[in-house]
């Protein structure tokens, strides 16, 4: 058999994937085709009056309420002291969930004392409505900026926590019993096979993190007062403005995406060896 006849044989026989017509569509033109279906939607249901103009505004109305808020924001208007405040709300949140998850994490990880007395009080908490600590943050903290840190941090720990325990646990076995043999105390083991090997489920624990510390500073803002977005949002709604109410939930959302990308960024400069992994989750 000549060698192109056994190259023809071979594909002959292996199973190749079919890819489905839908999946062949590029990223862009997808995202464009199911935004402008999504507006093409939302006009028809304010156009036909399933729903009141009141409660859902048209695109249209909307959208010239962003081109207000983005001059406001340019300008320096009020628009832009509060989008500061919650800002540094979300910020100082999402580290305080990091220092205390990490933490955390490497207990629940590394000890069989936290696996065993630890993580059973942490999921507990976890399963507790969060927005329900609201009052009890204000009645400690008070209606300042340190309560509506303590909510996101609080509803943003967890992740953190279960992403740095279950990278802890990631190491290869065989990786690690290199290491017992060679003689690496716990610490060496940790901080040059774990810690580097968990990398990876450490992030993923921080990109969820990075969206639920926006939540949770928005919802202490709404329950505790304040003068970040949350204030201006439950003021726009107590007005039924709500183009305005849609125009700040948009921006607040670009936020969230400016957190989430932040810590991408960082994950691909952290790990660089598996950048084109990351690439393709990201780009999904």
């Amino acid at each position: 058999m000549s060698t192109a006849e056994g190259a023809a044989t071979a594909t002959d026989t292996v199973w190749v994937e079919q890819v489905s017509m839908i999946d062949r569509i590029p990223r862009s033109i997808a995202m464009i085709v199911l935004f402008a279906a999504f507006i093409a939607l939302w006009q028809l249901t304010t156009m036909v009056g399933v729903v009141s103009p009141i409660i859902l505004p048209t695109p249209l109305e909307t959208g010239r309420d962003l081109v207000a808020v983005g001059l406001n924001l340019i300008s320096g208007g009020y628009v832009l002291p509060a989008l500061w405040i919650t800002t540094k709300e979300v910020i100082y949140g999402f580290a305080l969930a990091f220092a205390i998850g990490f933490s955390l994490g490497v207990l629940v990880g590394e000890t069989a004392f936290g696996e065993r007395a630890v993580l059973p009080y942490l999921v507990a908490i976890d399963t507790m409505p969060k927005v329900a600590f609201a009052p009890v943050f204000i009645a400690w903290l008070g209606f300042g900026v340190s309560s509506k840190v303590a909510l996101a941090a609080f509803i943003a720990t967890f992740p953190v926590v279960v992403g740095t325990a279950a990278g802890l646990h990631a190491a290869d076995e065989n990786a690690r019993m290199l290491f017992r043999t060679m003689g690496a105390s716990r610490w060496q083991t940790l901080m040059k096979l774990k810690f580097p090997m968990g990398l990876p489920h450490i992030f993923t624990g921080l990109k969820i993190a990075s969206i639920g510390v926006v939540a949770g500073a928005i919802t202490a803002e709404f329950l505790g007062g304040g003068s970040g977005f949350g204030h201006l949002i439950r003021t726009a709604a107590s007005q039924l403005q709500t183009p305005r109410v849609f125009s700040l939930i948009i921006y607040l959302s670009f936020l969230g995406l400016a957190m989430f990308w932040i810590v991408v960024w960082t994950q691909r400069r952290l790990i660089f060896w598996q950048k084109s992994s990351l690439t393709a989750e990201v780009a999904g």
